[in-house]
């Protein structure tokens, strides 16, 4: 090579060298001060396009994860208001068993209706009152859907997935939602006989109507009465309300209708009342299975975060240990061409030697 004054190569090489290795420095320091080793799009553009959309995805499993268990949440809510229910109307049924016996007075009769019509409007009040982030959770009805709901007949999605598909949500029926009301309770039950094709049994539009003393109509139609809850606890304690306004009552048995053997008492109601228990159980049942799914997709949803963020791991995280070597082999190779670069700049000065 010519010894040259205006262009030295030497030189050139090694502030070339001296750039690189400070270059690869600045990225190790970066890269370690970070914990990344995509820090740019120029890092790696295929791998930080990928690691932007697993970061959404991480993000969209821990709200869908929130979701699950915001879920449970109201399903157990759900679950422990209708336990209340349960034992009030086991509560009633307990004392319409003992109203049924022979043994009761008139006096008697009427602190068992006076405590069933009391359960009567706790079980409404608590059904109308159990909500869970302002949704009614016992206050759908089957004709349409009240103001402030909040539920519709499809009943209600729960979001537990990432996408828009089916297997994204889990359907919580509108039946684990319907309304418990008393009147919601017992609508349906004007048709059922006590005994299965029988009958001679009376239905529950018959029992209300004799214990109002008055032709109330269907069930629907007894149902929008102020009195019904009286009605109600008076057919389970065997009595007729003579004067709903004033409390006054009659025993079943000393009304018009024995004469004619078409009298009924307490016993009548049983079936009714465990119908309606059979009711509150099969929802529990329901919210039960709806429980386990909810569960099992919040398990689900971390086990998919475990891997996804394993993997964002594998593809953005930087392994300290080999960028520490490539700091320090960096370091000394800038450290060197540093040392060349001042020695190359010296090399021109040679020629004066020649003169």
């Amino acid at each position: 090579m010519a010894l040259t004054i205006n262009t030295n190569i030497s030189s050139i090489i090694a502030q070339r060298s001296l750039n690189n290795s400070t270059n690869t420095l600045n990225t190790s320091i970066e890269r370690m001060s970070t914990g990344y080793k995509i820090n740019h799009a120029k890092d790696n553009a295929a791998g930080y396009s990928i690691a932007n959309m697993w970061e959404t995805q991480l993000g969209s499993l821990d709200v869908a994860a929130d979701n699950a268990a915001t879920g449970s949440d109201m399903l157990t809510s759900a679950e422990q208001s209708y336990a209340l229910l349960s034992d009030h109307l086991q509560r009633i049924r307990d004392l319409t068993e003992q109203a049924a016996n022979g043994t009761y007075a008139s006096a008697s009769l009427k602190a068992i209706q006076s405590e069933i019509e009391a359960r009567l409007d706790e079980i409404t009040r608590v059904a109308s009152n159990a909500e869970f982030n302002g949704i009614k959770l016992m206050a759908y009805q089957q004709n349409g859907v009240p103001s402030g709901v909040g539920i519709t007949s499809a009943g209600i999605n729960l979001q537990v997935g990432l996408y828009a598909d089916e297997n994204s949500v889990i359907n919580l029926d509108v039946e684990l939602f319907r309304s418990a009301t008393v009147s919601g309770l017992f609508t349906n039950l004007g048709g059922n006989h006590s005994i299965e094709g029988d009958d001679t049994s009376p239905t529950l539009d018959q029992m209300i109507n004799q214990a109002s003393n008055t032709e109330c109509g269907t069930i629907e139609d007894a149902i929008s009465n102020e009195y019904f809850n009286k009605y109600f606890a008076a057919a389970c304690s065997g009595l007729i309300v003579t004067d709903a306004e004033n409390n006054q009552y009659m025993l079943a048995s000393d009304g018009e209708k024995v004469a004619a053997g078409s009298a009924h008492g307490a016993k009548e109601m049983l079936e009714f009342i465990d119908t309606a228990i059979d009711d509150i159980s099969s929802r529990v049942t329901r919210i039960g299975a709806a429980q386990n799914r909810v569960e099992s997709a919040i398990t689900a949803l971390d086990v998919q975060s475990q891997n996804l963020t394993s993997s964002l791991s594998t593809l953005r995280d930087t392994d300290v240990a080999e960028e520490s070597s490539n700091y320090i082999q960096a370091q000394i190779l800038q450290q060197a061409s540093a040392t060349l670069l001042a020695t190359s700049n010296q090399t021109p000065s040679i020629a004066l030697n020649l003169v």
